[in-house]
């Protein structure tokens, strides 16, 4: 949850404040020792800009810092130590690395400067000065369109190369020849989940009723398309979509919009009326990628028979080559998303954008951020998983007629243990559980403490990186899984209360950044490339699943030492 904007422009106006207090002092000087003359403006010195800009930027780094470095170290070290490999163009690696630090600092400072005053600020008039149709249909455009500017949305569109054509036809097809199809249904599911989540607050449906209503066809679905053997492969792509999507822009923009919709609707008293959103945001993508799935198996009959995918053609100009390409893929992502929130604000909202200057800093910041950081995604994060991922099968068999390092139940072991490792450490690691976890323990009078809730969601995603990465090594079908999974969840669900059920399903959706989806998914994919799978997707969604029993089972003990303790 963002600070108040009030807040934020006071901090960033102290930063901007320190130059122009320097400023006027030296201009009184000036007028003082010649009131004949126009006072001299003095220029800052580099040393100037140091001391005041170090302290604000290095906080901020820091923070993507503490979730990139201690990943990639391991990753490293794993490879280097446990399966005696190196880690190849070590230094574009690591170059890389920087970029996705910096970038994502840029970024998250852009989307709370340049995109968050429009959204509370919307989310806050707008429900009182248009009708319900008008804010259902911006929830559907804004979740939409956030989709879009989600940084690790772009992780999907290389992710074509790790499926095998001739064992998932259909997925393989649906990767290289349509992602724009792909992603804009991901975008739509998105948009109605958010409209679902608006009609929550104006009917006061309970959560618990809206997940299962939601959970039961998405299962249905899934069903349908893992007893097909032409769909079966896009099952696990369509639930490690719900992952992808709920990221630093789409969960704050539609957070702010939907605590907005339920003060208008009298629920500002409900501590909990955030919650929730986030849940039908990883729900809803998952029916619209496998719908999207059943059309295309229809349209068309068999891949196979397709002309070959011919280069791109034509003169490539200087947008196409690196690092253009990534500005105006930044350009052309959070565009749209900033032309729809002035619009609103101007338009239905009735007012004047205020404070031009910093949000003009937050979204030329928001777009430098996203180009950067998908720069180091190309060159950095990617390969190093994909690397992780083409190595980690050598622990336990024999790849290009070599010996397996260890015997194959220890390199199993092994395998499986690096795996929930990485989960695990991701996730203690994610600032926004941080973040989650403090509003949980004050919600909660410290009957949930923050530590517990880390440690809770931590181990359900460890657990199910492990279970994805089993699925990927012995290449066992993911429908059951998913079935069998959420089963136990929905059987929890019954019984837990209503702000746990809440809370956790939410917790999903947290776990899920910017580097550990696009991470994870690299090393799925490469994973799946050396064990000879036909495809490696998969992981995210058991990653998806595990905190969400986790969480629910931590619930239940937390009311049954309260009971007893109120009994004794």
């Amino acid at each position: 949850m963002s600070e108040p904007v009030q807040q934020r422009s006071l901090r960033y106006g102290e930063f901007l404040g320190a130059v122009r207090v320097k400023q006027r002092r030296v201009s009184y000087k000036d007028v003082h020792e010649d009131a004949g003359r126009r006072p001299r403006a003095r220029r800052l010195r580099l040393i100037d800009l140091h001391r005041l800009l170090t302290p604000y930027v290095s906080v901020r780094f820091f923070d993507q810092m503490r979730a990139v470095v201690p990943l990639a170290l391991f990753l490293a070290l794993f490879q280097i130590a446990a399966l005696r490999a190196d880690v190849r163009e070590g230094e574009l690696i690591a170059f890389g690395m920087l970029a996705v630090m910096l970038g994502l600092m840029l970024f998250m400072d852009g989307v709370k400067y340049g995109l968050m005053p429009f959204s509370e600020n919307i989310g806050f008039n707008l429900p009182d000065r248009a009708t319900p149709a008008v804010v259902l249909g911006f929830a559907f455009l804004l979740g939409g369109i956030a989709t879009f500017a989600e940084p690790a949305i772009g992780a999907l569109r290389a992710a074509g190369s790790g499926v095998d054509p001739l064992r998932a036809p259909w997925l393989h097809l649906l990767l290289t020849r349509h992602p724009d199809r792909l992603v804009l249904a991901v975008g739509i599911g998105v948009g109605l989940a958010v409209v679902v989540g608006m009609l929550r607050f104006f009917f006061n449906w309970r959560m618990k009723t809206l997940i299962i209503a939601t959970l039961l066809p998405c299962l249905a679905l899934t069903a349908y398309a893992g007893f097909d053997p032409k769909l079966a492969p896009i099952v696990g792509l369509a639930w490690d979509c719900g992952a992808i999507t709920t990221g630093p822009v789409t969960v704050p923009l539609v957070l702010a919009l939907g605590i907005g919709v339920a003060a208008a609707a009298g629920q500002e008293d409900n501590p909990l009326a955030g919650f929730g959103i986030v849940t039908l945001a990883s729900l809803f993508p998952a029916i619209a990628v496998i719908l999207v799935g059943i059309g295309l198996v229809g349209e068309v009959p068999d891949p196979a028979a397709l002309p070959p995918i011919v280069g791109a053609g034509g003169t490539a100009g200087w947008w196409d080559e690196t690092p253009f390409a990534e500005l105006v893929a930044a350009l052309r992502a959070i565009g749209p998303l900033i032309l729809l929130l002035w619009l609103v604000q101007r338009v239905l909202v009735g007012e004047a954008v205020k404070q031009r200057n910093i949000i003009a800093y937050g979204v030329v910041v928001a777009v430098l951020g996203m180009a950067v950081f998908n720069l180091g995604l190309t060159v950095g994060l990617i390969p190093l998983g994909n690397q992780a991922g083409a190595t980690v099968p050598s622990a336990f068999s024999a790849n290009g007629g070599g010996e397996a390092l260890y015997p194959y139940p220890v390199g199993i072991s092994l395998t499986l243990l690096f795996a929930a490792a990485l989960g695990y450490g991701a996730t203690v690691a994610e600032p926004a559980l941080n973040a989650m976890g403090v509003t949980v323990e004050n919600l909660t009078d410290g009957a949930f403490p923050r530590k517990l809730l880390i440690q809770a969601v931590a181990a359900g995603v460890a657990l199910g990186i492990a279970v994805g990465v089993a699925k990927i090594v012995f290449q066992w079908p993911i429908m059951p899984m998913l079935l069998a999974g959420y089963a136990l969840a929905l059987t929890a669900t019954l019984w837990s209360s209503e702000e746990y059920v809440a809370l956790a399903w939410d917790s999903a959706g947290v776990t899920t950044g910017p580097v550990t989806v696009p991470l994870v998914l690299a090393l799925g994919l490469g994973l799946g490339q050396a064990a000879g799978a036909a495809e490696g997707f998969g992981v995210l969604a058991m990653a998806s699943l595990g905190p969400i029993v986790s969480v629910l089972l931590v619930g239940f003990w937390i009311r049954r030492r309260a009971a007893v303790r109120a009994e004794g």
